[in-house]
């Protein structure tokens, strides 16, 4: 009996240490999910015009190379980084083999700097300027997941592989949802060069810079692999209806989409008594586009109740027009306990867009659109409680000017006569 008892007195000890080692049920679950490693992709030219030597006494290619070696010794540990080169390695003059002339130098993954640096240590300056393929490629090496995905691209030269248009090629990518961002740098571009580099990077939200030193090539690159690295908010990729009846439903956060030329959009917010719909869109012009152009978002319920915002951009051009709204929902004065319905707003994104024949309209304008719900504000008086703001107000008090002004101007002239006919 005394050894039955000290067996479950020990049973009962071990079971007591296993249950304080062991986490509580869910406790797994609650912690935070690692975060994704952002990849990044340089993409390099090695054609053949980069043996010209304009970059502080040295060839193009010596010159990138030595940033390459900077840049990769800043690398943060964190990021994912490959290589791709395009025009490295087919010298002939058969375009159809020029334009396939691309390969993934080093493939996107944890960092090894030696085995990098050796690669890009191979290259000599060979042939075409495939940069259409090589950005295809570069997207396909970046593929899977859900972490920041940047692609560097460094030329000294256009594309030389048309009707592969290398800007078409980036709004392709961007049209597809994934968030991937193109930088260009320019090494001692041309006009055309400057132009398509701007054209491909405005295409995806990334940025262009043109190069003269080998410091502002590795300053740069680095900046770019840098940011990729930096915590952002990713947009959700949602495609708006032609009406508000099969419209995406959405919640408070940050939506991508791409709206065609002069085209409307809509999506749905639910939005509880007392809560206030925050809403704004911008729309990129990603390309050429005529002048007086506009973008409207409207908010409308099956109650009637409407507010419409727009902004436009007359006879100037800017990269991005942007609008925005607030819609409040007044409180309920005698719930009774029961839980309120949410008010449907249907939110609808307009553009006047249009652009020149020679412009490719598809895909659509690259769209960014911001909801928020906070609390309702509790005066009328609030800017946004009638819709259109202190409008009506600046409006009433004219009227009221006018009429007082008119009345006195009345009688005034009607006594200058009164006095005029006694005289």
């Amino acid at each position: 009996m005394i050894t039955r008892k000290r067996l479950a007195a020990a049973v009962c000890g071990l079971l007591a240490a296993l249950a304080v080692g062991l986490p509580p049920a869910g406790a797994a679950a609650d912690e935070p999910a690692a975060k994704a490693s952002p990849k990044v992709e340089l993409v390099l030219d090695v054609s053949g015009s980069m043996r010209a030597r304009d970059i502080d006494g040295q060839t193009r290619m010596a010159a990138a190379k030595q940033a390459f070696n900077e840049v990769l010794d800043a690398v943060p540990s964190e990021v994912q980084l490959g290589i791709r080169t395009l025009g490295a390695d087919y010298a002939g003059d058969d375009r159809k083999l020029g334009c396939k002339d691309t390969r993934q130098l080093y493939p996107v993954g944890p960092l090894d700097r030696t085995e990098a640096k050796t690669a890009v240590a191979t290259l000599a300056a060979t042939g075409w300027t495939p940069i259409g393929p090589a950005l295809l490629g570069a997207a396909e090496d970046l593929e899977g997941g859900d972490a920041t995905r940047r692609i560097v691209l460094i030329t000294d030269g256009e594309d030389t592989c048309a009707p592969l248009d290398p800007c078409v090629v980036a709004r392709d990518i961007a049209a597809k949802g994934i968030h991937l961002v193109i930088d260009t740098l320019g090494l001692v571009p041309d006009a055309k060069t400057r132009n398509q580099l701007r054209c491909i990077a405005e295409a995806t939200g990334g940025t262009y810079t043109s190069v003269q030193h080998t410091d502002e090539l590795s300053g740069r690159v680095s900046q770019l692999v840098d940011r990729a690295a930096d915590p952002v908010i990713t947009p959700v990729a949602r495609e708006g209806a032609r009406q508000c009846a099969g419209a995406p439903q959405l919640e408070a956060g940050l939506y991508s989409d791409r709206e065609k030329f002069a085209e409307h959009r809509w999506y749905r917010v639910d939005v509880l008594p007392g809560q206030e719909l925050r809403a704004s869109v911008s729309i990129a012009a990603d390309r050429a586009v005529n002048k007086d152009y506009g973008v409207m978002l409207r908010a409308v319920t099956v109650h009637g109740r409407e507010i419409v915002r727009g902004a436009e951009a007359g006879d100037g051009r800017t990269d991005v027009i942007s609008t925005g709204l607030r819609y409040p929902n007044p409180p309920l004065e005698d719930a009774d306990g029961v839980k309120p319905a949410a008010e449907t707003v249907c939110l609808q994104v307009s553009n006047s867009f249009s652009a020149p024949p020679s412009v490719k309209t598809d895909p659509g304008l690259p769209l960014e659109l911001t909801v928020d719900l906070v609390g309702a504000p509790d005066e009328a008086s609030d800017v946004a409680s009638f819709g259109l703001g202190r409008g009506w107000w600046l409006l009433a008090v004219l009227a009221l000017t006018g009429l007082v002004a008119g009345l006195l101007w009345g009688w005034i002239s009607r006594w200058r006569v009164a006095v005029w006919r006694t005289n």
